[in-house]
């Protein structure tokens, strides 16, 4: 008998729909003259950072901040220098006061890493934790993960 087959997990670009663009660095490098593995945290933040902070979005209200409390990353791929990258993110969790996305580095039309990254919403002057606002919770919607339903945090 054969075992069944497995469904193909290849993150796909069209499902994130917060994408922007990036430059592969020559000082992305390292001796082996691939992107070294450190510099993928890097592509990821600078995915969530764009989304989370620049003021057009308004994920980030006045007293509060965000910060990475996870980061789990899916190497698939090398990549090498000159080139341009595609950074794809995607809300796939919320809870009561973290937001969880996937995140996509793709380059020639190939995932070349994925991760998963948890943020937390935290009061700026305690530095403690604070529920997601229904303002904010309404602004993360356009970038929910396409083809999945995302649940609303739990009380």
């Amino acid at each position: 008998m054969n075992a069944p087959s497995r469904l193909d997990t290849t993150p796909r670009l069209e499902d994130y729909p917060y994408r922007i663009s990036d430059n592969v660095r020559f000082g992305d490098l390292d001796p082996n003259q691939h992107v070294n593995n450190a510099v993928y945290a890097t592509y990821f933040e600078t995915g969530r950072v764009t989304l989370m902070k620049l003021p057009e979005y308004g994920l980030t209200p006045p007293g509060l901040a965000w910060i990475i409390v996870r980061l789990d990353i899916h190497f698939r791929a090398e990549l090498h220098w000159p080139g341009t990258i595609e950074l794809g993110l995607a809300v796939v969790k919320l809870g009561r006061t973290s937001v969880t996305f996937e995140q996509v580095v793709f380059s020639e039309g190939k995932c070349i890493a994925s991760a998963t990254s948890v943020a937390v919403m935290i009061d700026e002057v305690s530095r403690r934790p604070t529920p997601l606002t229904a303002e904010v919770l309404e602004k993360l919607r356009p970038w929910h993960k396409r083809g999945i339903e995302v649940a609303p945090p739990s009380s």
